[in-house]
């Protein structure tokens, strides 16, 4: 330890130096007309790319004017509220809305079985592959879990070198028909090894959905209601693609771009997806409530949890961020399509599992929170509940643990970014090189004895 608290003295130094010379003059963005994340002050996202796999609105021009309106997603052109009615009986909404971005058009009821069993066919891990990969320094931070098994995957694939469309398609089937197993194994080794609870390993079942083989491989007894696996389907469904503008199909496109292999690619993908910016952010939405309902002394009473809300948007309390986690997105303005949806089976599942309580806080909270940050911010465009709101409570009535709300939006992501790596192969010869403004100033070296 002595050894350490040395380095730690030594490195601290080493920062102190590095913060104070990379730090740069906020005005300077302005000056040289640079877009901080590449967005502008308006929060409009830097144009640099095309794509036909799917389209967010926010905001309609009405005589000449931009203003905001209730989001909207597509999908290959199809509104997700049409995707999501459109289901009927026992069809399953993860893998038609899989093939419809990976293939471009919704399938036939015969298209869609035989593409089911292609996924079913593929998820088969390499023998050994559980004990040896997944097994092995079991890790609570399951994200990189699951990125360590994809770059290790790589290793069995002979064909790793292969460049041709077949092979990077095959290979994103593959991966999107085992990501449901390394994730649910990754916990399930975690939760033996670091947490001395049971081991539960159950195979996928081929006549299953993706949903359904989610729920029964996490169970000890494989269990699970038709209204879980549906809710869970749609959840699926929600998170697969959301306009390619996001941090991690923009890390896929990047990583593809520079002629990388497909494991890469999903690679990069997860390690950016995992940031509490983006992938992470439902959690915090679960620990926010928590945590208001464990100081207010009336969950209850509106004007309490309203001044509390408002300590947390003046940084007093929670995490000291000044957020109100499940509030706003970079796009949308009045509404987030994703959380509608979601708020329409949320009150179904809560009273199926007796959670009422539960999702009046909620509700409660998704009232006056938009109210709060509005008359306490000023915000250029509207403030809505956005789809990480609902999706950690939801996870928790599916009883799903927290260290799998990150991985459960990759197992959806992933098709996505398949669906982005796809198109950029395709259409795409050039590396993807941002441009950045240098404001270094030259500097005569001056020799060591004279520093």
């Amino acid at each position: 330890m002595a050894g350490y608290a040395e380095i730690e003295r030594e490195t601290a130094q080493y920062l102190a130096r590095c913060t104070e010379n990379d730090r740069i003059d906020p005005a300077l963005f302005d000056r040289y007309d640079v877009k901080r994340g590449l967005r502008d002050k308006n929060g409009k996202g830097v144009m640099c790319g095309i794509t036909n796999i799917s389209q967010i609105e926010a905001f309609r021009t009405v005589d000449g004017v931009k203003v905001p309106c209730e989001g909207r997603l597509w999908y290959r052109g199809y509104d997700v509220y049409d995707l999501i009615r459109g289901l009927k009986g026992k069809r399953m909404a993860f893998e038609e809305a899989a093939y419809l971005l990976l293939v471009g058009d919704l399938p036939t009821q015969r298209q869609l079985d035989e593409f089911s069993e292609v996924l079913n066919k593929c998820r088969d891990l390499p023998a050994n592959f559980t004990r040896d990969v997944i097994m092995k320094a079991p890790s609570k931070d399951l994200m990189n879990s699951i990125t360590r098994s994809v770059l290790t995957l790589a290793s069995y694939d002979d064909s790793i070198g292969d460049q041709s469309l077949q092979t990077q398609f095959e290979q994103c089937i593959k991966l999107i028909s085992v990501f449901p197993m390394l994730a649910v194994y990754g916990y399930h080794a975690y939760n033996y090894s670091r947490q001395a609870e049971s081991m539960y390993i159950h195979r996928p079942d081929p006549a299953l959905s993706t949903a359904e083989n989610l729920l029964q491989m996490l169970r000890p007894d494989k269990s699970y209601t038709p209204l879980e696996a549906a809710v869970l389907d749609i959840a699926l469904l929600l998170h697969m693609e959301h306009g390619g503008g996001n941090n991690s199909t923009f890390t896929t496109r990047v990583v593809t771009s520079s002629g990388s292999d497909t494991y890469s690619v999903m690679a990069a993908a997860l390690c950016s997806l995992k940031g509490p910016k983006h992938g992470g952010a439902n959690i915090k939405v679960v620990e926010m409530i928590n945590h208001i309902r464990s100081v207010v002394s009336d969950e209850t009473d509106e004007d309490e949890v309203r001044a509390y809300l408002i300590k947390i948007l003046d940084k007093e309390v929670f995490d000291h961020k000044g957020l109100i986690y499940g509030m706003g997105h970079a796009v949308y303005s009045l509404s987030d399509p994703r959380a509608e949806v979601f708020k329409s089976f949320v009150h179904r599942l809560a009273d199926a599992k007796g959670r009422q309580k539960d999702f009046a806080f909620y509700s409660m909270i998704d009232r006056l929170a938009p109210e709060v940050i509005r008359e306490h911010r000023h915000i250029y465009k509207g403030v809505s509940t956005n789809v990480d709101f609902y999706s950690g409570f939801v996870y928790n009535m599916l009883d799903i643990p927290l260290e799998l709300y990150t991985p459960i939006f990759a197992i959806a992501r992933i098709v996505g970014w398949s669906a982005h790596r796809m198109e950029e192969l395709i259409n795409a010869d050039k590396i993807i090189r941002p441009a950045y403004k240098s404001i270094m100033v030259p500097r005569e070296y001056v020799n060591i004895e004279d520093r």
